[in-house]
């Protein structure tokens, strides 16, 4: 197992990405010791101190203005997490717990929580032993930190909550004592430096454009072969035209789509002499719409990486010149209205190639076959597994709608104003589903076109393209029971198999854009 190197303030995506796959154990710089160790000592005075410090010797939100004593004060902690821990549905899975960790551990060691080391020494023991906390998925409105999700972590490492062990829940105190981890004591703040932050919706986010990343991948792929099983031009992806908008998402798709499609005998066959002035919106606008979605997945990326590296619990602490700050950076505004911009461009992908598969299967448009069967009326062959890419493509619409709009006010008017980014970042993974989908869908169907266009041979790449789909899925010679072909195009689009295909493409521009 290799050692991750996490540096406080400075994570980037390919940390994150490593964290995501697993594999790794988390190493902390020693430069990070003592200030996190001096923001600890400025607490352990202020909690016995004459001053209110919110959170430190008071209760919790509108119970604010509670002062406790100094002999409560562990209890208070402790009762902090055993009252907010009250999450509801399905476990975290491990990748996002995983990201969880990391991001909890990155933020303390950044020395403004007031957390002492042996704190995130134990949450980095316990990411390195493979200790997945059992965390339910709703719960959190985003705001005041994601303060349910944390709370179930934080029980776990309290040895009161749970953990998954092989995918089933288990008592936390036994599964700590098999991995030789003692339970955390939490000290002044530390419950509460714990659960306030937004570390869990900023892991969802992130976990959601990680999965993302090889279906877009494959997107371009099955967009491009699209182009040629409908005997598309190429001519819509010249670079002149993207440089008078200069948008960069377009600039580079159109490289994309320019390389993918290099070397193609299906273009040459109909370079001349093609009585088609322009191709349909869905074929020749593929730079605009999926180099727009490109443009707002970066944005989102830098957004995340951004608050990756933050410090958002409260209240934040200056050992420097002894300040106890309250504040708002647990407010996870910015990770919804990331999240926000992800869903809308999942669902435009996927509703531009659900709008491909329309294109190939009508006769009039693509000049192939009806429904791309052999034999039409006798057979259907594509005609309801466009119905069902339309059904998904309809779903996303639905889940595409803002969260981040949808504030409702909690703890009796205090907290007035929640971003919902928990949920805006979770219901991503339902929309990434079924994009896959649909372009599993669209590359069976354009692999079908290409079958009727032999002995023409498309690029390399595209070819690569299809022979792997050949492999697993024969040609539609006639109808059969079509679903396991579509689960298997679909694990093409969403297992990188697909996506290693682009990325072997040689001088592509970067999908992603360095923060």
């Amino acid at each position: 197992m290799s050692t991750l190197a996490l540096q406080p303030g400075r994570l980037t995506l390919p940390d994150l990405q490593a964290v995501h796959q697993g594999g790794v154990r988390l190493a902390l710089p020693a430069s990070a010791a003592a200030a996190v160790a001096a923001s600890a000592a400025l607490v352990a005075r202020a909690a016995t101190g004459s001053a209110a410090i919110y959170g430190v010797n008071t209760g919790f939100g509108q119970l604010a203005s509670t002062r406790i004593g100094a002999a409560d004060l562990a209890m208070l902690q402790r009762n902090l997490i055993r009252s907010h821990a009250v999450g509801v549905g399905a476990p975290l899975a491990p990748p996002i717990v995983r990201l969880l960790l990391a991001l909890k551990i990155a933020s303390l060691a950044r020395g403004h929580s007031g957390v002492r080391p042996e704190l995130l020494r134990m949450l980095t023991a316990v990411h390195d032993a493979g200790l997945v906390p059992y965390i339910p998925e709703q719960g959190s409105v985003g705001a005041s930190g994601d303060l349910a999700p944390l709370a179930h972590l934080t029980l776990a490492l309290m040895g009161e909550g749970e953990f998954l062990v092989d995918g089933a829940r288990a008592p936390a105190a036994a599964a700590l004592a098999a991995a030789g981890i003692a339970p955390l004591e939490l000290a002044a703040k530390e419950g509460l430096a714990l659960i306030n932050g937004t570390q869990a919706s900023t892991a969802l986010a992130l976990h959601a454009l990680l999965t993302f990343e090889p279906v877009l991948e494959a997107a371009l792929v099955i967009g491009a072969l699209t182009v040629d099983a409908a005997r598309g031009s190429d001519a819509p992806f010249d670079p002149r035209i993207h440089a008078l908008r200069g948008q960069p998402g377009q600039t580079d798709v159109a490289a994309y789509y320019r390389a993918l499609l290099t070397g193609s005998a299906i273009r040459a066959s109909h370079r001349d002499g093609d009585d088609r002035v322009q191709d349909p919106y869905s074929l020749r606008c593929q730079p605009q719409v999926v180099g727009a979605c490109l443009d707002q997945l970066r944005h989102a990326a830098l957004v995340l990486l951004r608050e990756a590296n933050a410090v958002t619990d409260n209240p934040l602490v200056f050992p420097d010149d002894g300040a106890l700050l309250s504040g708002g950076n647990f407010h996870a505004e910015p990770v919804a209205l990331a999240a926000d911009a992800m869903a809308v461009a999942i669902a435009e992908v996927g509703a531009i190639a659900e709008r491909r598969i329309a294109m190939l299967i009508d006769a009039h448009v693509s000049r192939l076959p009806p429904f791309l069967a052999a034999e039409p009326g006798l057979n259907s062959g594509f005609m309801v597994a466009h119905v069902t890419a339309a059904a998904l493509a309809s779903e996303n619409k639905s889940l595409a709608h803002p969260a981040s709009v949808d504030s409702l006010p909690t703890s009796a008017n205090q907290e007035d104003h929640v971003s919902m980014a928990t949920f805006a970042a979770r219901r991503l993974q339902p929309m990434i589903a079924n994009t896959a989908h649909i372009l599993g869908i669209e590359l069976l169907a354009a692999a079908e076109g290409i079958e009727f266009l032999r002995p023409l041979r498309s690029s390399p790449a595209l070819e690569q393209a299809h022979a792997l789909l050949r492999a697993r899925c024969p040609r539609l010679v006639r109808d059969r029971y079509f679903a396991p072909d579509l689960e298997a195009a679909t694990a093409l689009v969403t297992g990188g198999a697909l996506s290693r295909v682009f990325r072997a493409v040689p001088g592509l521009p970067a999908l992603w854009v360095p923060g």
